[in-house]
């Protein structure tokens, strides 16, 4: 009797992945067939249920949803997989950290990582090889991401094309310029018309989208977001931006930059608090603006037919004795009279609240200067290995140079999304100006609320109505 047949049958499952960056490469069924093969000799009982297939480049395991499915599968309680084979260690995992952490896991539960072309031996030396192997795997991947990256920038610096197309255009390919796609651009004039012409705010825009079947370029729903961007996207108006190089563009542009400026000044100027509720789900354009001088809370609109009003939302729920109701004739008359006023002349105060940095821009300055810390911790490792006699001289001080490079190019790139956050405050003529544009629209019988709702939510950010009083207290705030 054979060695192979007295060992104990154990069930296992196949962990295949293929990075399409990597040319040598075995194709998918050639592992498949290997790993199989090797499972047969093995005694190890494979299930069609349990071969995770999947062809995605990136270093880290979130970005995998195969390799997660069959982490947790191997964890359950059931204990369905003894034994996970892989081609390379590198196919498990290109981030040794992550390696180390999901094969700790399911170590724990008696689950055992097998690279079939990569063979060890038991015991500490065996621990260590495949730790070096790892490592390799993970300089390797490094190496190639950052090849990679280099060569989109020169592209781009070569002013190729090479993101994906935006709504309304198509890729040719070989980096040449994108060209118009005439049926999607009809979407896009049609939410820029929407948005500069009719005054309809972004979520009401997607809306109207979706009622009319149009799709975004991957085909699904259109969100407040996919409207944000579209109007934001300077790619319209000729100009190709991609990972903080920009230039002008070959393709055709059929939007003014004039237009687009005058865009995204109105979008910064309307745009509203995280906890603001939007104008198009708003009942009145005063909605969401009235404020109880008791709570704190909103006062919520009454659409009744005879005498429309406001009133505490908390009150309404029985949470404090006094009621803060107000007419909507008398709350419109009074927010006309306050704006007459200072149009004619009287003192007033205001806010200026420059507009804070989006997510975004938070992100990608956090992440430059983690870019930053890991410059130095390379220079560390650089100096290090001229100092072990691993890297000559030459060596030592082109490294230098091209970390100094990196380390510059990082520097100037931070400063710049710094320095877009800066904002000048207007002057109290310029405000006037805003509130000027704000009384005219408010007081048009034939503008629809949603326009006059957006239009006041430039210059006011609340009006607090004192019950016992019977006055109004404004709140200007310039963005």
């Amino acid at each position: 009797m054979s060695e192979n047949d007295t060992k104990q049958l154990q069930t296992g499952a196949l962990y295949i992945r293929v990075s399409t960056a990597d040319q040598a490469e075995l194709s998918p069924d050639a592992q498949k067939r290997l790993l199989l093969d090797y499972a047969k000799k093995n005694n190890i009982i494979i299930s069609n249920d349990f071969i995770y297939m999947e062809s995605v480049s990136g270093r880290r395991a979130q970005k995998r949803p195969e390799f997660q499915k069959m982490i947790a599968t191997a964890k359950q309680e059931s204990h369905p997989i003894d034994v996970i084979l892989v081609w390379k260690y590198s196919r498990f995992a290109r981030n040794q950290e992550e390696s180390i952490v999901y094969k700790s896991m399911l170590k724990k539960d008696g689950v055992e990582v097998i690279s079939v072309s990569e063979p060890l031996i038991d015991g500490p030396f065996g621990t260590l090889i495949e730790r070096i192997i790892e490592w390799m795997d993970e300089y390797y991947s490094i190496r190639l991401s950052g090849e990679v990256l280099r060569g989109m920038k020169e592209k781009a610096l070569k002013n190729g094309y090479q993101a994906t197309p935006c709504l309304g255009y198509d890729a040719v390919g070989s980096g040449q310029p994108f060209v118009i796609n005439e049926e999607e651009y009809r979407i896009i004039d049609y939410i820029m018309d929407q948005y500069d012409h009719y005054n309809v705010d972004a979520t009401a825009i997607a809306r109207k989208c979706n009622d009319l079947g149009y799709r975004t370029k991957r085909g699904n729903p259109f969100e407040r977001r996919n409207i944000d961007f579209i109007l934001r996207n300077p790619f319209y108006t000729g100009t190709v931006v991609w990972n903080g190089t920009e230039f002008e563009g070959a393709h055709e542009a059929r939007l003014s930059k004039e237009r687009y400026e005058e865009r995204i000044r109105l979008m910064n100027a309307r745009k509203r608090p995280a906890k603001h509720r939007n104008v198009s789900t708003c009942k009145h354009w005063l909605s969401g603006l009235l404020k109880c001088s008791i709570c704190g809370s909103t006062l919520s609109y009454t659409g009744n037919q005879t005498c429309p009003y406001f009133q505490c939302w908390k009150y309404a729920k029985g949470f404090h004795n006094t009621s803060v109701s107000l007419s909507v004739k008398k709350a419109e008359e009074a927010v006309l009279e306050y704006f007459k006023k200072i149009l004619d002349g009287a003192d007033f105060s205001y806010v200026y609240k420059g507009e804070a940095p989006s997510e975004k821009d938070i992100s990608q300055i956090e992440s430059l200067q983690q870019e930053l810390e890991h410059i130095a911790v390379k220079e560390q490792r650089v100096r290090a290995a001229y100092e072990n006699e691993i890297d000559t001289l030459e060596e030592y001080r082109e490294n230098r140079r091209r970390l100094s490079i990196q380390r510059e190019e990082l520097s100037n790139e931070i400063y710049r999304l710094e320095s877009q956050q800066n904002n000048i405050e207007p002057s109290p003529q310029d405000v006037l100006k805003e509130i000027q544009t704000v009384y005219d629209i408010i007081q048009n019988s034939d503008i629809t609320y949603e326009t006059k709702g957006m239009f006041i939510r430039t210059v006011l950010d609340q009006i607090i109505y004192d019950k016992e009083s019977g006055c109004l207290y404004f709140d200007i705030i310039i963005s």
